[in-house]
């Protein structure tokens, strides 16, 4: 499924901030306690620390949100709707939404979101789309607490899940959007490929089949957002992928013809972060002034479901 803006009220990221757990975890540290070490994980996942924190998926999204509510020069009570995407709420019910739009002081809705590692980019099209209904601000938050359903003893799963949290509000605008298309997909019947069962279970992998899943996935669903934009990878000044695993990332760049010095990579530090890794990823690139007003990017993941998800963004603050 894909979208192209074509509205005459349209939205525009007005904040942005994003949040990780103090506490550090090295692949030394994991090397304690499994048969791993330091340079067999960098060799295939090229992590090399991740954070495993004490803090809620709550707390997290507290952090980023109101950081990213403040950089837009807005208070809680400016905030229509919260959209929290999440695998790891801290309730089966209610939503984590609810209790962080509480913390935040906003009036308004909210609600989760679970497409795992897709999940912020869906978040962004269903904010867009609120904004040309009638919202003024909607702020869309991508937080997971993934060492909460890892098993740590698992290397196949523990080298690679972590925690952050990362938001952007949408302010509306006259004119088109600056979320100028996205591209959503979902295969249900791959689902076998990377699942946790409710009531304590823990994430489930097939390494290898994911791989190959999710570079098709990413692929299929940037050039459909690109085609959908008008653009091409030419016209992309930053590619910010899901931060799953960096021989996946160097494929789907390769596929799509994107120079990986234009691909935002925070992998290394943080792990695979599943909703918080897009924002996470571009919080980072933003930071070390990769990106300018007025440029393209081209945010793409894919996740449990399998779910996958793309967006080409106008890049103006």
């Amino acid at each position: 499924m894909s979208q192209t803006n074509i509205r005459g009220r349209g939205s525009r990221i007005t904040g942005w901030a994003t949040a990780l757990p103090d506490d550090v975890v090295t692949n030394h540290d994991l090397a304690k306690t499994m048969d791993t070490d330091h340079d067999w994980i960098v060799e295939r996942t090229g992590i090399h620390e991740r954070r495993w924190g004490k803090e809620s998926t709550h707390d997290l999204s507290v952090e980023s949100g109101r950081a990213a509510i403040d950089r837009a020069g807005l208070t809680g009570d400016d905030i229509d709707i919260v959209v929290l995407a999440t695998t790891t709420p801290d309730k089966q019910c209610p939503a984590t939404a609810s209790t962080v739009q509480d913390s935040l002081g906003i009036a308004g809705g909210a609600f989760d979101v679970n497409a795992a590692c897709s999940g912020f980019v869906y978040g962004l099209a269903v904010g867009d789309g609120m904004i040309a209904t009638g919202a003024e601000n909607v702020l869309v938050i991508g937080t997971d607490t993934l060492s909460n359903i890892t098993d740590l003893e698992d290397r196949g799963t523990a080298i690679l899940f972590a925690d952050g949290s990362g938001s952007m509000v949408l302010s509306a605008q006259d004119g088109p959007s600056n979320i100028m298309s996205w591209s959503l997909g979902s295969d249900g019947s791959l689902e076998r490929l990377l699942y946790a069962e409710h009531h304590g279970g823990k994430l489930q992998m097939v390494g290898k089949e994911v791989f190959r899943a999710a570079v098709g996935y990413m692929v299929n669903t940037s050039r459909d957002a690109m085609q959908k934009a008008g653009v091409t990878i030419d016209d992309i000044s930053l590619v910010v992928p899901h931060q799953a695993n960096i021989r996946i990332i160097e494929a789907a760049a390769k596929r799509l013809n994107a120079p990986m010095d234009k691909v935002a990579v925070c992998l290394d530090r943080t792990g695979n972060t599943s909703s918080a890794s897009v924002p996470l990823a571009f919080g980072d690139a933003e930071a070390d002034g990769r990106i300018q007003p007025g440029e393209l990017i081209l945010m793409t993941g894919f996740g449990a479901g399998m779910s996958s998800a793309s967006a080409v963004v106008r890049w103006d603050p």
